[in-house]
């Protein structure tokens, strides 16, 4: 009774009958395993018929699948049919791009606070100042105007 396990069951079991757990042969373990082939190929160029054959996939559509969509990414760049580039020039020009602009927008967000704060600051001296308690509309128009 117990070795009529249906075959949809059979996949969710720890091991398959070929002897490798579902998750062993899931395509997120595949791509955490392709990564790190790429971080420790030579100059940062990868083979991928070797790739395929340090991970031993029988379907190499597997690997195709994780190259397009690191390609796609722009995480690596094809450099011919076979071979990868993993960290292309391209990309690093970007990235840093990328990390001066974060740069000087967190600079700008600084001042914005800052100015906010005077802002505010101001808002609260005139709102309490009892010289202007006489001319409520001159205080409601200042209100709207900073806000």
């Amino acid at each position: 009774m117990a070795e009529s396990v249906s075959s949809s069951q059979q996949g969710c079991t720890p091991n398959t009958p070929g002897g490798y757990s579902r998750h062993e042969k899931s395509l997120g373990l595949l791509t955490s395993k392709f990564v790190s082939l790429l971080q420790e190929a030579k100059d940062g160029i990868l083979d991928i018929k070797q790739a395929a054959d340090s991970l031993a996939v029988r379907q190499k559509r597997r690997i195709y699948d994780i190259t397009n969509v690191l390609e796609g990414i722009g995480l690596i760049e094809k450099k011919s049919k076979n071979m990868l580039d993993a960290i292309p020039k391209k990309s690093l020009i970007i990235c840093q791009r990328l990390k001066a602009q974060i740069e000087d927008l967190e600079i700008k967000e600084k001042e914005l606070d800052q100015q906010k704060c005077w802002l505010q600051q101001s808002i609260k001296n005139i709102s309490e100042d009892p010289a202007n308690s006489r001319y409520p509309l001159y205080l409601f128009i200042c209100l709207f105007v900073y806000l």
